[in-house]
């Protein structure tokens, strides 16, 4: 069950990278800067918002997403340090990360958010090691059931706060299109869902008028601001309604994982720097 978790793009692709070079560049500034002041080590950072997600604004921020190591002995003091870092939201870019025990401590969990980045198309740095034996563990104890509901739970409210009026905000259909879309993914494969939208929409959208009004959603968003309103849509409307009802009487299956594979990633790269 690895493809899931495979990477769009390698610490050094020969790909395109989806990010403005200088964008880039100032975003790994960052990262550099984060490391020099919490004394920590980035082993991966990608986007985790509406650009990784393949529907960013002109105007979207820039949402990077890192874990990464403390020096060995600071997992050794009585008093924890803090398992987050998280740099002022400015209005372009939203950096913050998890300390490496945190990530795997919500993976044994279900958290399907550190699942999402590891498929992250936009990668900006990564421990190559590291990564693919993330992306190995992530794998073996992936839980379908609290996927799902952390999927459909997000879906359904959404629908309620955000898709009720005649004028909607155009990036709210994705919200609740990307998840629920997410959630039927993990009904109908044995693996994780993808975080890119458009690979959910290839997959499980079948009905030729739906496929083509969510295309002209998606060409609107890309070309508009992130407070772009347009009328509802009924068709769609439709189809969420139905996939909502859907996804309600759904039962997915469960297993029970090997949580001792958190542990040994935990010492494995915790140790691998000793200082």
């Amino acid at each position: 069950m690895s493809e899931p978790f495979k990477s769009g793009c390698a610490c050094v692709s020969t790909q395109a990278h989806p990010i403005d070079p200088a964008v880039r560049q100032e975003i790994l500034r960052k990262l550099q800067a984060v490391e020099a002041e919490h004394d920590v080590r980035v082993l991966y950072a990608c986007e985790s918002g509406s650009r990784g997600w393949g529907f960013a604004s002109p105007d979207s921020d820039y949402d990077v997403r890192f874990v990464f190591v403390r020096p060995a002995k600071e997992y050794l003091r009585v008093t924890p340090m803090r398992d987050v870092i998280e740099e002022v939201p400015g209005p372009v870019f939203d950096v913050n990360g998890w300390d490496v025990r945190k990530a795997l401590q919500l993976l044994a969990k279900g958290n399907a958010t550190l699942v999402e980045w590891l498929s992250s198309p936009v990668v900006y740095r990564q421990d190559d090691r590291f990564v693919q034996r993330l992306r190995d563990v992530a794998s073996a104890v992936y839980q379908p059931v609290r996927s799902f509901h952390h999927y459909f739970a997000m879906g359904r409210g959404n629908f309620r706060e955000y898709l009720q009026g005649e004028q909607v905000l155009a990036k709210k259909y994705l919200y609740v299109l990307r998840p629920l879309l997410a959630a039927k993914w993990v009904l109908e494969r044995p693996e994780a869902p993808p975080m890119a939208f458009e690979s959910l929409m290839r997959e499980l959208v079948g009905d030729p008028a739906v496929r083509q009004d969510i295309e002209e959603l998606l060409a609107l968003k890309r070309r508009s601001g992130e407070k772009e309103w347009l009328p509802a849509r009924p068709l769609l409307n439709r189809y969420l309604s139905g996939l909502l009802a859907e996804l309600a009487e759904a039962s997915p299956g469960d297993g029970m994982p090997d949580m001792t594979l958190l542990d040994e990633l935990l010492a494995e790269t915790v140790l691998a720097g000793r200082a």
